[in-house]
């Protein structure tokens, strides 16, 4: 960061922990993550071919997002470790996040492909080399439990703890490849399908993950307000403190994974300590939200209160409420 930014963006005592740099990783324990499962998963790729299986390359797609996200996270966070700039006051954090997204479409576009074949094999189910699914399987799953294992040891990381989750989901997906195997290997022609009906299962495991990413990074890059906040929680509070009569002009976004940000403007009364409040309003929102990057701002207004309220958000009572509505739907 040039001396600069750092002059503008550097936070004070009392201000927010958050210093716009994304979190660090342990990077050999992410590295190891990426080279095992993205390594594998063209090993499962190659294999599934030859061996005519659609649920060994289903499951190699899985733990090829599973990758590539740890993947774009590594890359992500070099780029992030910048912090603010002259010009990205807000740090580069929401790299991670786009990349995320990014890597969801890809996604959507492969379960797509396994759905589509899952429905020709239905219809036509070729042969299928159970004994070579399950051999590929297996190693898979011990390579996912190793992966697994590792990751295990940084829970501090919040890109490591979501890490884990997936390589859980890889675990499922590899039994699914072995149940697959065994039952063409041992069942022979009367199990042809269970390929690719466990494909499908796959397939499943795979959208429900993709789905899961595509929702919570579009919601960071469009700054919808975090799914474990409640908007008119945070205006109730704000208002129930002492000193302040009235909130207006609330906004509460993901800033970056893991912090909340709110803005506010407070209506004050006339004899009240703008340090308290302050401090007080600091404190509860870190304590009962998690938000720790806080901007408000104070307002006097006199005797006459010029705004109304309902639930904690207020708007001035000089503008009409049919004017208020049609600003907010030109918004």
């Amino acid at each position: 960061m040039s001396a600069t930014a750092t002059k503008y963006s550097d936070h004070d005592a009392g201000d927010s922990a958050y210093n716009h740099s994304a979190e660090q990783v342990r990077l050999s324990v992410l590295g190891f993550a990426v080279v095992l499962t993205l390594g594998f998963s063209a090993v499962e790729l190659i294999g599934g071919y030859y061996a005519n299986s659609l649920a060994l390359i289903g499951d190699a797609g899985h733990m090829a997002t599973d990758s590539a996200s740890l993947l774009f996270a590594l890359i992500a966070n070099f780029i992030s470790r910048r912090g603010a700039d002259a010009t990205h006051s807000f740090g580069h954090g929401r790299i991670a996040v786009l990349a995320a997204f990014l890597n969801g479409l890809v996604m959507l576009g492969v379960v797509g492909w396994i759905f589509y074949e899952t429905v020709g094999r239905l219809e036509n189910p070729p042969a299928v080399a159970g004994g070579s699914v399950m051999v590929v399987a297996v190693i898979g799953l011990i390579i996912n439990i190793g992966v697994a294992w590792s990751l295990s040891r940084d829970k501090k990381n919040v890109n490591t703890r979501a890490a884990l989750l997936h390589v859980m989901g890889d675990l499922l997906g590899s039994l699914a490849a072995i149940a697959a195997g065994a039952l063409v290997y041992f069942g022979g022609e009367a199990f042809a399908l269970a390929d690719p009906i466990l494909s499908f299962f796959v397939g499943l495991l795979v959208l429900r993950g993709t789905f899961g990413v595509l929702k919570e990074s579009s919601a960071v890059l469009l700054d919808a307000v975090p799914e474990n906040i409640n908007y008119f929680d945070v205006g109730d509070a704000l208002s129930k403190i002492e000193g302040v009569r009235h909130v207006h002009d609330l906004h509460v976004w993901t800033l970056a994974p893991g912090h909340g940000s709110v803005t506010a403007h407070l209506l004050m009364a006339d004899d009240v300590d703008w340090k308290k409040v302050l401090d007080d309003a600091r404190a509860m929102l870190e304590k009962e939200f998690g938000i720790d990057h806080i901007t408000l701002q104070p307002e006097w207004g006199g005797e006459q209160c010029q705004w109304e309220c309902v639930q904690g958000v207020c708007r001035r009572k000089d503008v009409a409420p049919q004017q208020a509505d049609a600003a907010a739907k030109a918004a």
